[in-house]
């Protein structure tokens, strides 16, 4: 479902002569529906750059990054769009929402984005907001007023509204309380039980040994600097 071949990526800094920082070179592994694959590797290895790329935020120097038929480092802005909505979804550190827009709908919103019937929505926004311990008293305000931690679990809540068909996971568990980050494994244990293709970044060791089925590490991919 998820297939990465020979990618690399290079930032340029503009605003210091032009240098240009080599962040990886010949990155390649591939994740099979039902599979998670956790990628690790030091802080500053490239794992937060390489879920970017594999979503289609940061461009590539070179490969392919395959998400069923698409290749993200080639596809054109409303391929990327479509296959955002459809296929591809992305839980990262931070919640970035529309302010004034409800918590229920903030959650909601990926079902509508794919014709889900907006009762339908609600229905399945409150079930995952009950599951993440989000007072029913917040679901009418927005998010962007609550806690990191609430804000957190509302994201991963928007995150596994759509059966997405593949997931990336930015430190999904982290900050969280016992009760909260069972939770959390739990409904990645259920997406890969449907068949989710799981990329995830998981500094909680724990977690990682009960959900990832592999890891790939991430300094492997650093390019060589030459003598």
């Amino acid at each position: 479902m998820i297939r990465i071949e020979n990618v690399a990526k290079s930032f340029t800094l503009h605003n210091q002569g032009s240098a240009v920082i080599p962040v990886m070179s010949n990155a390649a592994f591939s994740v099979a529906p039902g599979e998670c694959v956790a990628l690790t590797g030091n802080s500053g290895a490239g794992k937060s750059t390489l879920m970017r790329m594999i979503y289609g935020n940061y461009l590539t120097a070179s490969g392919t990054i395959m998400i069923g038929e698409t290749d993200v480092a080639t596809a054109e802005p409303r391929e990327i769009i479509a296959l955002r909505r459809n296929t591809l979804g992305y839980v990262s550190q931070f919640l970035r929402v529309v302010p004034r827009v409800s918590t229920l709908d903030v959650v909601a919103d990926p079902l509508l984005a794919v014709g889900v019937p907006l009762d339908v929505a609600r229905t399945r926004a409150r079930a995952l907001l009950t599951r993440l311990n989000i007072p029913e008293t917040l679901w009418g305000l927005s998010p962007t007023t609550f806690s990191g931690g609430e804000q957190q679990r509302v994201n991963i809540a928007r995150g596994f509204a759509h059966d997405y068909p593949a997931l990336l996971l930015d430190e999904p568990t982290a900050s969280l309380d016992a009760t909260n980050r069972d939770t959390v494994l739990r409904l990645i244990e259920e997406a890969k039980g449907r068949g989710a293709a799981i990329v995830g970044i998981f500094h909680d060791a724990p977690a990682r040994h009960r959900v990832a089925d592999r890891e790939v590490d991430i300094s492997t991919f650093t390019p060589k600097v030459a003598a």
